[in-house]
């Protein structure tokens, strides 16, 4: 055996508030890979519906998770449609409420005010209720605190909390995080990953280099 299938909807026998992300997307500016899971006791399929928000196709800004995300309950996602003009004298959305207001707005401004792609490497660990801002970037290995706000990038193997999220600290020396990165173990084939499991559970960088 080499661990659950990707496309697997409940992972965990007898534990139906976890599920494979993935397989619940339905949203073509959403991309989850494959063994990120959130953990969510009042429904972790409506992750799309209740956790992902202002997130609409027109602005261009997609969501994207990699592989092997562990993500606890309540974690929200704010998309740049969240964020409200501000180069004029009010910040109200008047156009929204068309009715002659829409009148002389430019939608490009939208996009010019986007904040980008919000961006969460592999191997990430998301603490409950965190909230992660528009156009940021978590990178691979980095931990967010529960409750954490994140407005700004975090990089590799580094822990975050507070809010705003500040770095504590980085979970391995820069030799190991660059070596990490390198092997990347989330893009090998779940059979090798199987079979180095001790390796990549474990603190011997030689050991996980060595993995075959």
């Amino acid at each position: 055996m080499h661990g659950p299938e990707p496309s697997c909807l409940y992972p965990m026998a007898g534990f139906p508030r976890a599920v494979f992300l993935k397989n619940f997307i339905t949203r073509p500016n959403i991309e989850v890979g494959d063994f990120s899971y959130y953990d969510d006791p009042q429904g972790a399929e409506r992750f799309e519906e209740r956790n992902i928000l202002y997130h609409y196709e027109f602005l261009g800004d997609r969501l994207v998770i990699g592989r092997f995300v562990a993500i606890a309950h309540g974690v929200q996602f704010i998309m740049s449609s969240a964020n409200h003009l501000m180069d004029g004298f009010s910040t109200y959305p008047f156009n929204i409420f068309g009715n002659g207001w829409e009148s002389g707005f430019d939608p490009a401004a939208y996009n010019a005010a986007s904040r980008g792609d919000t961006v969460v490497g592999h191997d990430v660990w998301i603490g409950t209720q965190a909230r992660i801002m528009p156009g940021v970037t978590i990178g691979n290995g980095a931990i967010i605190g529960a409750h954490a706000v994140v407005a700004s990038d975090i990089p590799p193997f580094c822990i975050a909390v507070g809010n705003p999220a500040r770095i504590t600290r980085q979970r391995f020396d820069d030799e190991t995080v660059a070596r990490l990165q390198e092997i990347a173990w989330w893009n090998w084939p779940q059979e090798k990953i199987t079979r180095n499991l001790d390796a990549i559970r474990g603190r011997d960088i030689d050991k996980l280099k060595q993995a075959v």
